[in-house]
């Protein structure tokens, strides 16, 4: 089966933070499981270079937009290659590729009659001398009163226009802006409603609930038709005439990605990327869920508008992080970034975190007492611990061999049903019920190892000892085996432990007499002091 997994692409101007990381992590997590089964997996995303955040920031920065973006991609590919994100392609809006791609496909839309002028009434900067896009407009939400974008309510998850907010001010100076009447190219979505709602409702129990829901929301209100140009100073060029002096919006642009780096991978690698975009295939979503109506209704109207009948199968949207019982402010530097803690913390354990505390159908917070106490309690106390005594067991009665046994009935079973059950949860999305699976699992093998005595048993049963233990490392390579795709360091370090090379999604036997290589402590004991300084630096 072919399998397509695409990541949100995060706007490049400004470090990630743990509410990125959590509703990121889910597709790393998917594409490694489709690839252990033995499918063909394509797993995209790229950073968002052409956004509004970034203009903003580097002209408070006095610097180039591209400098930003160059700036915080290179960081972005940092930290998700410490944390082990398994990406057959990471690219960027800038590319020249995906840039004349997206040109093509606004060209073809504009030919399908799709695309159409249209006179608007624009915000407009007397100050700044310049119309503004829809995120240089910041006021009130006409929704739910909330402080809003000009695009987008984040409280209210509302699609909106800038005219829509009352109190506006432009975010450059602060002054408010005045209505003056332009010209825009604006993309036929309504055309579209009947196709999508037809869609909706097939794929309910496939798409995460806040997907559906909040799709629904808008094609009940009426779709309608979108802006595809901007008075932009960043992004792509508009290839209709007459609008060569303005942008592709955004939004358009950044979601065509998903499309435009498949076509990408497939050139480089002279493989057939359309595998993956026919009906036949699989295709997963991975954001947060304010970015939900631009995967469920903006992509695939965009899609189907050029003659791609695929739309999304599984959208996988998460809820937020709140930070220590607050939302998460990067403005006030409320905020738990990316790059200290990969510098700072184990990869498995940041992983871990995110997925066993997953912000899947609620909102999740992020402390430091609960994240210093799963790494001592679940990931050493737990897993560690297994693995260490087990192999240090093995190490100084068995000559650093796994020792003759035959797999006990129960144990094997249970190991089939944990290869199923998380195989089918994981499918689903729902990682965080699958990683409690293995973690319960985990603790009965402790249980198993505790109840059986072996240090006892080397002394007047060694038969029973030696069945013990080769059960213990026959559970522990199928545990390593199943949490590759969550914890892929920690678990690949276990598997080669014990010889093993395989990458499958099914029972690894395991030959007593097996050497042992040279083992380490999985996780290191974290001091709870850290809990109080972690705080502290927080709290400056």
């Amino acid at each position: 089966m072919n399998i397509l997994i695409g990541g949100a692409w995060p706007y490049a101007n400004g470090s990630l933070h743990i509410g990125h990381l959590a509703a990121l992590l889910p597709g790393d997590v998917i594409a490694r499981y489709y690839r252990a089964k033995g499918d063909n997996v394509l797993y995209v995303s790229g950073s968002d270079c052409h956004g509004t955040p970034i203009s903003i920031r580097a002209k408070n920065e006095n610097k180039s937009p591209k400098s930003i973006a160059d700036k915080y991609h290179a960081e972005f590919k940092a930290c998700f290659d410490k944390l082990n994100f398994s990406y057959d392609c990471y690219t960027r809006t800038d590319d020249e590729h995906h840039k004349n791609e997206v040109r093509r496909i606004l060209k073809e839309l504009s030919d399908n009659g799709l695309i159409y002028e249209n006179k608007v009434e624009q915000l407009y900067c007397e100050h700044c001398n310049q119309f503004l896009p829809d995120r240089y407009v910041e006021g009130v939400c006409p929704h739910c009163g909330s402080i809003a974008r000009g695009d987008q309510c984040d409280n209210c998850s509302s699609l909106l226009d800038p005219l829509e907010l009352s109190d506006r001010r432009c975010k450059l100076c602060g002054n408010e802006p005045v209505v003056k009447e332009g010209k825009q190219l604006y993309f036929a979505l309504s055309k579209f409603e009947d196709e999508l709602r037809e869609h909706v409702e097939k794929s309910k129990g496939k798409w995460r609930v806040n997907a559906i829901n909040n799709t629904e929301r808008y094609i009940k209100e009426g779709l309608i038709d979108r802006a595809v140009s901007r008075d932009l100073p960043l992004g792509i060029d508009i290839p209709i005439e007459g609008f060569e002096d303005k942008k592709v919006y955004v939004w358009i642009d950044a979601v065509l990605g998903y499309y435009t780096v498949s076509k990408k991978w497939g050139e480089e690698n002279n493989k057939s990327w359309e595998d993956f975009w026919n009906e036949e295939s699989v295709s997963y979503y991975i954001h947060g869920k304010d970015n939900i109506p631009f995967h469920s209704i903006i992509l695939p109207a965009l899609l189907s508008g050029i003659g791609c009948k695929k739309k999304p199968d599984r959208i996988i949207s998460s809820e937020y992080v709140t930070l220590e019982g607050r939302k998460i402010s990067t403005s006030n530097n409320w905020a738990v970034w990316v790059p200290y803690l990969i510098e700072k913390y184990n990869s498995d354990l940041l992983r871990y975190f995110f997925i066993a505390n997953a912000p899947e159908k609620r909102d999740a917070d992020f402390s430091w007492r609960e994240f210093i106490k799963n790494n001592n309690g679940e990931l050493l106390g737990a897993y560690g611990n297994l693995v260490n005594r087990t192999l240090a067991f093995s190490k100084k009665y068995f000559d650093n061999k796994v020792p003759e046994g035959n797999v006990e009935e129960d144990i094997k079973v249970n190991i089939e049903n944990l290869y199923k059950s998380v195989g089918e949860d994981v499918e689903e999305g729902n990682l965080k019920i699958a990683i409690d699976n293995i973690f319960s699992f985990i603790r009965n093998i402790n249980k198993y190892f505790d109840e059986k005595a072996p240090w006892i048993g080397i002394r007047n049963n060694i038969d029973e000892c030696k069945n013990t233990i080769y059960n213990c490392c026959f559970a522990i390579i199928n545990i390593a085996n199943i949490l590759e795709s969550f914890l892929p360091e920690t678990s690949g370090k276990v598997k080669q432990w014990l010889g093993c090379n395989e990458n499958k999604w099914s029972i690894i036997d395991l030959d007593g007499s097996t050497e042992i290589g040279d083992f380490s402590v999985l996780f290191e004991r974290l001091d709870t002091k850290l809990i109080d300084e972690e705080l502290e630096k927080l709290k400056r």
